[in-house]
């Protein structure tokens, strides 16, 4: 059974999560504007891979307009935040992702990668530092805000291999 990856990176992370993935598990890999040219039946797996934004993921109107074409095909979304793996706001935004029927066909991953500053578009750039801006105008800061603070004042890069692991068990089933 073939296996694609389908990544759409911003900064890079969510490329370097897609090359992982399909270097360990022999797939096949396309960046999603190539492989919206491409005819994808031959593949039993499809992985798709964005970055989180605002609770949500990038491009993945893309994935979900041809879901009904893929009912016979392994479906496998992952995503790329800017959060550590263990932040309870990442299960609560997962699980708005998908609904009803769909959420038992697609299994879905998180993928913690950073931000890239020097990298970002300058539109993400200026609302990430607009967001900052008002953490930090704001009185009687959380722990956590004031974490968030911290995290989201300079680029950091807290991708690693092993957390493609929950997704590579998942081709094994």
């Amino acid at each position: 059974m073939r296996t694609i990856v389908i990544y759409n990176s911003q900064t890079g992370f969510t490329k370097q999560y897609a090359q992982w993935i399909a270097g360990a598990a022999g797939a096949d890999i396309l960046e999603l504007a190539a492989a919206k040219k491409k005819d994808l039946t031959t593949y039993g797996t499809i992985i798709f891979g964005s970055w989180a934004c605002a609770g949500g993921i990038s491009k993945l109107s893309w994935f979900k307009g041809n879901i009904d074409k893929w009912r016979d095909k392994r479906l496998i979304v992952f995503c790329v935040g800017a959060s550590h793996i263990d932040s309870p706001d990442i299960e609560r935004a997962l699980g708005q992702i998908f609904s009803g029927p769909v959420s038992k066909r697609v299994s879905l991953f998180y993928c913690p990668g950073g931000l890239d500053y020097e990298k970002m578009p300058i539109p993400s750039k200026l609302m990430m530092k607009m967001f900052v801006k008002m953490l930090k105008a704001k009185k009687d800061k959380t722990e956590a805000e004031q974490e968030m603070i911290k995290m989201l004042s300079a680029s950091y890069d807290i991708s690693d291999e092993k957390y493609i692991r929950p997704i590579l068990g998942c081709l094994d089933k």
